[in-house]
């Protein structure tokens, strides 16, 4: 019978969902020679070749994939057996590993550690700011709890299996215009159709604010935008319209409640909404990942109710 290690196996899952040595190492915090030395360990476990040559790298064999598949099953069954230990004693203890866009960190994550540090503090959450599309291979993976995310009118999201998707938040997108701009004057909602010569800025391309931004320019305004200016920061592209005199289409919950430097605008044509959703794995939660997540959901129904504010 063949002894099969699990953190190796956890190895070869990651490398069949990275695709690189240099991508493992750098997700795992180890460098590529030690995941090589793993690797090498787990051919020799089980006696058979698991990698192959791939131009300057290594690609899974037949039986590296074979063996990849059944990873997946017994590093999940690990994961639910640690789940149900956990809920069985009842102790709200461990670690959650939660990500998210900025606005979700500022305004759900950071309210729910800030929680779960008063009322259970034997639970260590550790945020960070990552995009769903970079977060979701950890997410599969098990490396990360929980991710929020976002998605827009004409721009859903899939929906993979083996994740579990719940909305939390739902909130209009706003034009954002310097002060001085020639359609700030008046208060009246803002026609993007009208933005055809300005200066665009947006998220970094690939994520799906970019893709609503242009999306929102073609459908609406029947151009592509020039959108000179990319950051994943609603500060920096803020600070862009102020000093740079760009244009901005971002959701309520990232603006200011208050700055003159700004004009916030209903979009005249249309109402383009985002949503956050919440991502998790769909996997038994142990106790301490149940009661972030409650935590997270409370925050959203408070903002919900209260608005995220009014920007001026």
């Amino acid at each position: 019978m063949v002894a099969l290690d699990l953190r190796r196996l956890r190895f070869l899952r990651e490398f069949e969902e990275r695709g690189t040595l240099g991508a493992v190492a750098a997700a795992l915090g180890y460098s590529p020679s030690t995941v090589s030395q793993q690797l090498a360990l787990l051919e020799k476990e089980t006696g058979t070749r698991l990698f192959e040559k791939a131009g300057r790298g290594v690609r899974l064999t037949d039986a590296g994939q074979l063996l990849a598949g059944h990873a997946r099953v017994l590093l999940s069954a690990a994961e639910a057996a640690e789940a149900d230990l956990a809920a069985l004693s009842g102790d709200v203890r461990g670690t959650v590993r939660a990500g998210g866009l900025q606005s979700a960190d500022r305004r759900l994550l950071v309210p729910a550690v800030a929680r779960m540090a008063a009322d259970h503090p034997q639970v260590r959450a550790e945020i960070f700011e990552l995009e769903l599309e970079q977060a979701l291979p950890g997410l599969r993976l098990g490396a990360v709890d929980l991710v929020i995310g976002d998605e827009y009118d004409g721009h859903p999201r899939p929906r993979p299996a083996g994740l579990r998707f719940a909305s939390l938040h739902e909130e209009p997108l706003k034009v954002v215009l310097p002060a001085a701009h020639p359609l700030a004057g008046t208060g009246a909602p803002v026609p993007v159709a009208l933005l055809r010569s300005d200066v665009w800025t947006a998220s970094a391309e690939g994520t799906g604010h970019h893709a609503m931004v242009v999306g929102t320019c073609r459908s609406l305004g029947g151009y592509e935008p020039d959108l000179r200016h990319r950051s994943s920061d609603a500060d920096v592209q803020l600070e862009l319209v102020r000093v740079a005199a760009a244009v901005a289409l971002l959701p309520a919950l990232t603006l200011p409640a208050d700055d003159p430097a700004l004009a916030v605008r209903d979009v005249a044509e249309a109402t383009v909404r985002r949503r956050l959703v919440v991502v998790t794995r769909d996997a038994p939660q142990a106790p301490a990942l149940t009661t972030f997540l409650a935590a997270v959901t409370d925050q959203a129904n408070k903002i919900n109710q209260e608005g995220p504010g009014t920007p001026a």
